[in-house]
């Protein structure tokens, strides 16, 4: 069991990442009003562990804030890699793990060297897609449930 220690969304596709206190996870708008969850997909919601970004970090040589990955949460003690197909319980809400999150090219306009880094053991995070509706608050429980309908 985890917890939640970082939340993020962004008003438009390149905006500047906004770190927030807590949020509604929602069908119709993902977490908070980010944009990327406007689009009810496998990559409605994305997932990050701080584990992986303090490695990240140290293989930079430079500590560099969680939201240049860009992903909406970053959650503590728990594992993601090769999680596909599980779900998360972040909150009172739910969402099914659909696979890594790749980094694209903008890692590397924010930090050189960065994409490389991210692509090794699913690093970048993960993506998902929302089951269930909720609130999530820094703090809060993330949970790794093995889904057993696949």
């Amino acid at each position: 069991m985890g917890k939640i220690v970082g939340i993020a969304t962004r008003v438009k596709t390149k905006a500047q990442m906004d770190e927030k206190h807590s949020a509604s996870v929602t069908f119709e708008n993902g977490v908070g009003q980010d944009s990327r969850g406007k689009k009810r997909n496998n990559r409605q919601v994305t997932v990050m562990t701080l584990e992986n970004w303090h490695s990240t970090c140290k293989e930079l040589g430079k500590e560099i804030p969680w939201t240049t990955r860009r992903a909406n949460i970053l959650v503590e003690g728990i594992d993601l890699k090769d999680k596909t197909g599980h779900h998360l319980r972040i909150g009172t809400a739910l969402i099914e793990i659909t696979g890594e999150l790749e980094p694209c090219n903008r890692m590397d306009e924010q930090f050189d060297g960065l994409t490389q880094i991210l692509t090794k053991d699913w690093r970048g995070g993960v993506t998902c897609k929302l089951i269930e509706e909720g609130e999530i608050n820094l703090n809060d429980v993330a949970e790794l449930i093995n889904n057993t309908k696949k």
